[in-house]
């Protein structure tokens, strides 16, 4: 059985809250992306920066997940960045013509330096 949970190491940066997950987003992991992105946009930083560099593997429930944090981001007044997309988790953001209405850059440093 595949393990529910998804490690994600949290820092803080400049008034940024960076989130790294390292693993595959897929079903059985949203949910605990979900709570980690939600408790990091309840602190209410600048901006939530997810530093997507050790994701290998989205499915559209990890997709769903962040279109939900975009929304939540939006309400509460904190930036969204995503950054270190690999090229197939960033084509199903270009699939579903995602990345026009997400902020992503290529790395955390250009994420933190852009605010």
């Amino acid at each position: 059985m595949q393990d529910s949970s998804l490690q994600v190491q949290v820092e803080s940066r400049g008034g940024s809250t960076i989130l790294s997950p390292r693993g595959d987003v897929d079903m059985s992991r949203a949910p605990s992306f979900r709570e980690h992105v939600r408790i990091a946009q309840q602190g209410k930083p600048k901006q939530v920066v997810i530093d997507m560099a050790e994701v290998e593997y989205m499915d559209s429930s990890g997709l769903a997940t962040l279109v939900e944090a975009m929304r939540n981001a939006r309400g509460l007044g904190v930036g969204l960045v995503l950054c270190g997309l690999n090229p197939k988790v960033l084509a199903i953001f270009e699939i579903a013509r995602l990345h026009h209405f997400f902020k992503i850059v290529p790395t955390v440093s250009d994420a933190v330096g852009g605010v």
